[in-house]
């Protein structure tokens, strides 16, 4: 199974917490109420564009996030080539 990153796109994010429900150890938001994504040790990573890696025993949990996100604003990207699997450009 490939491995897969995620970040989120704050400029399209609505605020609305279905990512931070199906992930928690992976989506937080910040005090600006975006949701951005946080590294495994918990720091939140507030630079734009910013990826971590998806915790295996998170896959579903993060594709199901980024499929109902109603901003669609969540991109998951297998590590090895860069391609979208979910999220707004994902086919």
């Amino acid at each position: 199974m490939s491995a897969l990153e995620v970040w989120v796109d704050q400029d399209l994010c609505t605020g609305d917490g279905l990512c931070v429900q199906y992930a928690p150890e992976v989506f937080e938001f910040d005090v600006d109420g975006l949701a951005y994504v946080k590294q495994p040790d918990g720091e939140l990573l507030l630079a734009p564009g910013s990826r971590v890696d998806v915790p295996e025993h998170l896959r579903l949990e993060v594709i199901d996030a980024a499929k109902e996100c109603p901003g669609d604003c969540i991109h998951v990207h297998r590590t090895a080539d860069d391609v979208p699997v979910a999220g707004p450009n994902a086919s």
